[in-house]
């Protein structure tokens, strides 16, 4: 079978797979459709999502879920103040030959080697680790040793982070933050879903997701959202956007220059195209519109703007400075 054939067999079973996905996903997971989509898309882009919420709303429990619907190798990391480097890419051992006493060294490899990695609260550990992920997700590979060592694909990082428990915590720098492709906000759930879920967790045991889609499959799916069309008026639509959150630029809006510190770079203008072609696979259109861009716009911006002192003494923060982009720049 020749991968133009496979590839259109993905695509034509994609809307079967999409609904199979989902329904596999909401046996554990009640409501937080959107926040699902957007994993979804940061996959499918080949790209890696942060999820940020406040405790008890299943951060944990969703990415948990949807690895367990994706027939790939799995590992959890809970980052804590006392993580070491080591502890997530691993380490070189010694090793004693029985009789003759040689020795010899044994790669050790971390949990970073799988293809879908939960970095659990990912902001309670020191940088010096945090950074240790930053190869690993930029170049799908880690050096230890001074060997360089390719990870698994496809290879996906889902970290999650509390946003209200500062202390003892370590913000991650905007160099890495930029990593991610999206950052997703899981937020309460409407009374009525909340009703249900309680019900649900708190009988029987539900039944566990099944695995739905294979590694070659997510593959062939991240080869065609490459291949969706964005047109030349999407691709200046995400561009114009990024552009306005810079300050110092010509043409920035005065009120936006006073309260960001700090723009989206071009990874953000990437991120929102991207992710735009992503939603239009998963929703069966032949190609990304502007409207995507908009949608899209706050979980792949509000983790590349930081807003300055000002926009913190008015209690606005990123997402207030996207709306207000949104509203300045013309589609």
């Amino acid at each position: 079978m020749t991968t133009d054939t496979v590839a259109e067999e993905a695509l034509n079973k994609l809307s079967e797979t999409r609904d199979r996905l989902l329904g596999e996903i909401r046996k554990a997971v009640v409501g937080q459709d959107e926040v699902i989509g957007e994993l979804l898309i940061s996959l499918l882009a080949r790209g890696h999502c942060l999820l940020t919420g406040i405790p008890g709303l299943g951060k944990t429990l969703l990415v948990k879920t949807v690895a367990s619907c994706l027939s790939l190798g799995f590992k959890r990391i809970q980052f804590t103040p006392d993580l070491m480097p080591a502890d997530v890419l691993g380490s070189e051992v010694v090793d004693e030959e029985p009789g003759s006493g040689k020795l010899t060294f044994r790669f050790v490899p971390g949990p970073i080697f799988s293809q879908v990695v939960l970095a659990d609260e990912i902001n309670r550990t020191p940088p010096k680790t945090q950074a240790a992920l930053l190869e690993a997700m930029e170049e799908r590979q880690v050096t230890v040793a001074g060997e360089t060592r390719p990870l698994d694909r496809p290879f996906f990082v889902l970290a999650t982070q509390n946003p209200i428990e500062l202390e003892g915590t370590y913000p991650l720098p905007e160099a890495q933050l930029d990593r991610f492709l999206l950052n997703p906000v899981i937020r309460y759930l409407p009374q009525a879903d909340e009703i249900r879920m309680v019900g649900d967790t708190t009988g029987q045991d539900r039944p566990s997701a099944n695995p739905v889609l294979s590694g070659p499959e997510i593959e062939t799916l991240q080869e065609l959202t490459r291949q969706v069309p964005a047109p030349e008026s999407v691709l200046s639509y995400a561009v114009r956007l990024t552009a306005a959150s810079r300050p110092g630029l010509p043409g920035c809006d005065p009120w936006i220059a006073d309260r960001i510190k700090w723009g989206a770079g071009s990874r953000g203008s990437q991120a929102l195209v991207l992710a735009a072609k992503a939603k239009a696979l998963l929703d069966g259109r032949p190609n990304a519109s502007r409207e995507d861009i908009r949608i899209l716009a706050k979980s792949a911006l509000r983790h590349r703007i930081l807003p300055s002192f000002l926009a913190e003494s008015e209690g606005l923060q990123s997402d207030d400075l996207i709306d207000r982009l949104l509203e300045q720049v013309p589609e």
